[in-house]
């Protein structure tokens, strides 16, 4: 059986670096054989170029192939995955074309598990935690009014002016800014066409107190059932969205209103342009450590009063182990591809799991690639 680890960018080594020190057999596919082996080192692994006939042509029964790769690329390479008797994991979103493989997946016996990263991924992870946590408390009751909030995003430890530091493609993180989102807000529907129409101040239960700038993302509201919440809980808030450092707002509002201006091919142009100067202007310098925060919570309340109220909260930077978003992103990965290897995680398609044992080992090695990590009780 073999690992097939597609993709060494940023958010790679420390996952992939974690399977090979763990005596898998690993062959890494990369664009660029050079960039790959500088990620890997002296650990043993193959190193092989890039190309999905390639890879397609490497796989056998059993293997396993991890698409760290633009999500664009997931589909076709879970498509070879099937053909060849090969699972899939990524820590992409679930995109419908990869669901749509669900059936297929299920009949072949076979596993693509996916939202195994940071955001999607570890939060989760928490979500589940929390949820089951408050199904088996005494505080759970049909009448209770529940509010859901989850927050994550990369920030500089170390504040520039433009309140940001790239740790990944800026074109990437400009092409999120022109995505509409939707949330439950006070029990109504809340559609936002850009992010900073929907700006609110967080205050994060951090050792520390800080207060942070966030946003909703994306379309929240089937993370509802995907976090197993009942169809008739009264739920007054639903969001999942990005966190900034505070005057991040102030500082992009040139380019907001920028993206406002740009249609058709010659804005996706300009998108890249813009790209191409915040990755030179503002990207992490060598051995510069980056900051993750994350913070999952949720409360129920009955006759106004709170009667369960815990956050995840989780704060980690870079150090001699490489950047936070790596180890953050990619290690989750590594214990996903250990999970299918056990067969702990069944046939079909799958997001990040919520099996308590996995919960229990997964959030725990989060833990120690954290600077800090706590499940915070709001009530005691």
């Amino acid at each position: 059986m073999t690992i097939h680890w597609c993709g060494t960018g940023l958010s790679s080594g420390p996952g992939l670096r974690r399977l090979i020190e763990a005596g898998h057999s690993v062959t890494v596919w990369n664009r660029t054989v050079e960039k790959a082996r500088d990620v890997v080192g002296a650990l043993p692994a193959v190193i092989r170029p890039y190309a999905l006939d390639a890879l397609t042509a490497g796989l056998a029964p059993g293997d396993i192939a991890i698409s760290m790769l633009p999500a664009d690329q997931h589909v076709a390479i879970a498509t070879a995955c099937l053909g060849k008797g090969a699972h899939f994991v990524s820590s992409s979103y679930i995109a419908p074309e990869m669901r749509d493989l669900d059936t297929a997946f299920r009949l072949a016996g076979l596993v693509s598990v996916n939202e195994v990263g940071l955001d999607p991924g570890i939060d989760h992870l928490m979500a589940h935690d929390l949820v089951a946590r408050y199904r088996a408390s005494r505080a759970y009751h049909a009448d209770n009014i529940l509010s859901f909030t989850s927050y994550c995003g990369g920030v500089p430890k170390m504040a520039n002016a433009f309140r940001y530091k790239f740790s990944w493609s800026p074109l990437g993180v400009l092409k999120a800014l022109r995505a509409p989102s939707r949330s439950l807000r006070n029990f109504s529907e809340l559609r936002v066409a850009r992010p900073w129409d929907a700006i609110t101040r967080y205050d994060a239960p951090l050792p520390q107190p800080e207060s942070f700038e966030v946003y909703p993302n994306r379309d929240s509201y089937p993370f509802m059932a995907d976090y197993r919440f009942d169809a008739d809980w009264k739920v007054r808030d639903f969001v999942r969205g990005t966190i900034r450092l505070n005057g991040w707002a102030d500082a992009w509002a040139p380019v907001f209103a920028e993206i406002e201006t740009l249609s058709g091919p010659s804005g996706d142009a300009r998108l890249a342009e813009m790209a191409a100067g915040f990755w030179r202007d503002n990207a992490y310098a060598e051995g510069e450590p980056d900051r993750v925060v994350l913070f999952v919570s949720l409360k129920a309340e009955r006759a106004g009063v709170p009667v369960y109220h815990e956050t995840w909260a989780l704060d980690a930077h870079g150090d001699v182990r490489g950047t936070a978003m790596g180890r953050l992103v990619s290690v989750p990965v590594s214990l996903a591809v250990e999970a299918v290897l056990n067969r702990q995680i069944a046939a079909g398609v799958h997001a990040a799991p919520h099996d308590p044992r996995l919960l229990a080992s997964w959030l725990a090695e989060v833990a120690r690639l954290s600077q800090y990590m706590a499940r915070i009780d709001h009530l005691a």
